[in-house]
């Protein structure tokens, strides 16, 4: 068991790091892309749109 805990530690520390790395990149790149200003205000304003 001491083997299992010591080879997932190894991964989050190395794998693991770079996978949520990557990952918060991409939303912050999704969320400043040219285009998202009037897909979220867009998005923002449902609720208060009348049937």
């Amino acid at each position: 068991m001491d083997f299992d805990y010591h080879a997932m530690r190894a991964f989050a520390d190395s794998w693991g790091l770079l996978a949520m790395a990557l990952f918060f990149l991409g939303v912050v790149g999704f969320v400043l892309r040219p285009g998202a200003r009037q897909a979220a205000d867009d998005a923002a304003a449902i609720p208060l749109k009348e049937d």
